[in-house]
């Protein structure tokens, strides 16, 4: 049961002359009293003259996915099975992260008929959002009292990474071509393929002639070489404490996602494998062994409810981890974050295991308010901040220092640059014959 606004207006109407002016005649207790009895029995006649709302069938209709920033509509389909018209409200119980627009709509049902409530979300976090109940006031033809239920109207919709990155992905596919079948090289190397035969023309690399189809040919002929297929692209992401540092007003996650998304979608039109691991102490996520379209769709489906977990990822046992996807050479992207030596310890003592069997990319977003922190030194504050950001800074340079050290690559950059940085990386090591 609830009490309307209206309902504590009639009583303030009554009560307030009553005992103002019943003062003076010494009447005031007993006409209060007698005006609070007929406020109630007119609560309770309008109670039971209000039609019932778990008469009232709830079904709900909304998309399963939706990206992160784009709009999407709940719909209520509700029937009133009810012997009496339904007037009231109805308020949809949508978690807070799911950015309803609006929740609480007007509602007049008469006996059998049916009302559809729409109610437009606006997510602005990713993951599963969530809706279990839909709550109803019907009134009665007062409007003083009335009878609620809260009914089970379940519903979720998974909110996927934006993906904003994939605007980099034309341009990226571009410089593909320029190497990747269509533009063949003449001396083979580590992570090409044989192409073709063609005639020798004057300038071309005598080590490339093949002598054996020179001689059944009569005539000189050169191999082609073109970057190989088929190779093994690894993408582990790090779902640790220092994951869920926001730059940018980003997550350092959500970053990754993009640039794993990115990567992702390149290396599979190049031909390449690609799987992905979300770890930090157990796999939170996993996606091996889908290719074209399906990958990205499982991977965006699969990271959308993945958070940071608030504890040390475990680096030891990625290596372990890497091995159940492939025993071949492969690229291994780890996007996580270079701090300071002390927290990247771990990390640092895993890379020669796996620099050892793999081509290792190790990927992580810069706070591009440390940089410009760096030249204001207008004041004693500003200064000291300053030499806080310069030693932040010097701090990352050394663990970058010491990963080249061990033999891996290292691609940093502000949360709009990482994602085509480490495209572009991908794109070199493929053009060099290292993959």
């Amino acid at each position: 049961m609830a009490v309307s606004g209206r309902f504590v207006l009639l009583v303030a109407l009554g009560a307030v002359p009553i005992v103002l002016l019943g003062q003076a005649y010494g009447l005031a207790f007993e006409a209060l009293g007698g005006w609070l009895v007929l406020v109630l029995l007119l609560g309770v006649l309008d109670l039971l003259l209000a039609a019932s709302p778990r008469g009232v069938l709830v079904e709900r209709d909304l998309p399963l996915r939706v990206r992160l920033g784009q709009p999407a509509r709940s719909d209520l389909y509700l029937t009133n099975t009810g012997r009496r018209a339904l007037r009231g409200t109805v308020r949809d119980a949508w978690q807070p992260a799911a950015g309803a627009v609006e929740t609480r709509f007007a509602l007049r049902m008469p006996a059998g008929e049916r009302r559809l409530v729409s109610v437009e979300l606006r997510p602005f976090r990713r993951g599963e959002r969530r809706v279990e109940q839909a709550g109803i006031r019907s009134f009665g033809p007062l409007g003083l009292w009335a009878r609620q239920v809260s009914l089970v109207a379940p519903g979720r919709i998974r909110v996927l990474p934006p993906f904003n990155s994939r605007r980099h992905l034309p341009s990226r596919l571009a410089r593909l071509r320029e190497f990747d079948g269509r533009t063949s090289v003449m001396i083979r190397g580590q992570g090409t393929e044989f192409d073709s035969l063609r005639e020798y023309v004057r300038g071309d690399d005598v080590r490339s002639i093949d002598w054996r189809a020179t001689a059944r040919r009569e005539e000189v002929v050169v191999r082609t070489w073109r970057p190989e297929r088929d190779r093994r692209v690894v993408i582990v992401i790090d779902t640790g404490r220092t994951s869920a540092a926001r730059i940018d007003n980003e997550p350092r996650l959500d970053t990754a996602f993009e640039s794993a998304l990115l990567l992702a979608a390149l290396a599979s039109r190049a031909g390449d494998r690609v799987d992905l691991i979300a770890y930090d102490r157990r796999v939170r996520a996993r996606v091996q062994g889908a290719t074209g379209p399906e990958l990205l769709s499982r991977m965006v489906d699969v990271l959308a409810p993945v958070d940071p977990e608030l504890l040390e990822t475990d680096w030891s046992a990625v290596p372990a981890e890497v091995r159940t996807v492939t025993n071949q050479r492969a690229l291994v992207v780890l996007l996580t974050s270079l701090e300071t030596p002390g927290s990247s310890r771990t990390l640092l003592a895993v890379l020669p295991q796996l620099t050892q069997r793999h081509t290792v990319l190790v990927a992580s977003v810069t706070d591009p308010a440390t940089f410009a922190a760096v030249g204001q030194r207008d004041d004693r504050e500003q200064t000291y901040t300053a030499a806080a950001a310069e030693r932040a800074l010097l701090d990352v340079a050394r663990v970058a220092a010491a990963a080249r050290q061990q033999g891996a690559e290292v691609v940093t950059g502000s949360p709009a640059e990482l994602p085509p940085a480490v495209a572009d990386r991908y794109l070199a090591l493929k053009a060099a014959g290292r993959l």
